[in-house]
């Protein structure tokens, strides 16, 4: 079989004809994965898979087509402040959701990622993959947009680029937890050092090879070797740059999409802007530390 691709614009594209919770499992599997992971690389590392009805172990099963995923044995965990967001039968899916149980304790985080960042990004091998499956969705509002960090660093000057190069910026969970977390359920321990980590402004892609920023809002705290101060003007020219308009893609999300995006090539950021119940999985690909 062969699957259908439609891009989304200069990022992105949307993969119809595919069932990803039986397809993949026969003879052909791992061509038809090999398809999908090119077209994923090949729209610059964001891909929806559209009208899928999948149950967590498929969810996890296809994820692990694309690496190790976080609460996997033998492989880390997530920080032990979103624990309580994880699937309690499955710790590999991360809940995102602003219902409760009947007891009254919420089904996953409400306001997850409702700043700009990459998942994971202050842990020595950071997110690679991240696939986001919406289960339940409200009429209108909840999209989630994306910033090209490649584009980003391709239209950037050359003495610009020549400069970036050279410097590396530390990474930091306390950033988003100073002002993301209420302080009952930031977990003390986070903060030891398990959850900070030093990686290049610029990296380069481990599977393509194209350069692209490597700093987020959410979880860059400064450049190593300034102070804060030092670092702000610098930080905050490239985050004003790469949320510019034309490196952007806003995706509305449909009923039973599958999005899977590239930690190491894109920020995004989740718009809470509805009422109406939410309900979403998601499961994270361990990545390469980053280079």
């Amino acid at each position: 079989m062969t699957i259908q691709k439609k891009p989304l614009g200069t990022l992105g594209v949307e993969i119809t004809g595919v069932d990803v919770g039986r397809d993949l499992s026969g003879g052909n599997g791992d061509n038809l994965f090999g398809d999908i992971r090119q077209a994923w690389q090949e729209a610059g590392g964001l891909m929806v898979i559209r009208d899928q009805s999948i149950d967590q172990q498929q969810h996890i099963d296809f994820s692990r087509r694309f690496g190790p995923l976080f609460h996997d044995d033998g492989q880390p965990p997530l920080q032990d402040t979103v624990s309580r967001y994880l699937h309690p039968d499955y710790p590999q899916i991360y809940r995102v959701s602003n219902k409760v149980d009947a007891k009254g304790e919420p089904t996953g985080r409400k306001g997850a990622g409702t700043y700009w960042h990459s998942d994971v990004s202050f842990r020595d091998r950071p997110a690679q993959a991240s696939i986001l499956y919406a289960i339940q969705i409200p009429p209108y509002g909840g999209d989630t947009i994306f910033a090209d960090m490649a584009a980003a660093y391709d239209a950037l000057s050359g003495g610009m680029k020549a400069m970036l190069g050279n410097l590396n910026a530390v990474h930091d969970f306390a950033v988003a937890a100073a002002t993301q977390y209420a302080k009952p359920v930031v977990i003390d321990k986070d903060f030891d050092g398990a959850n900070q980590c030093v990686h290049p402004i610029v990296r380069t892609h481990a599977d393509t090879g194209r350069k692209s920023l490597y700093v987020n809002p959410g979880f860059t705290s400064h450049i190593e070797g300034f102070t804060a101060e030092e670092s702000r003007p610098i930080l905050d020219h490239l985050y004003k740059h790469a949320t510019q308009p034309e490196f952007l893609y806003r995706h509305a999300w449909q009923p039973h999409d599958i999005l899977v995006w590239d930690n190491r090539t894109l920020m995004h950021y989740a718009v809470s802007d509805y009422a109406a119940d939410r309900y979403m999985e998601r499961t994270t690909v361990i990545g390469e530390r980053p280079v």
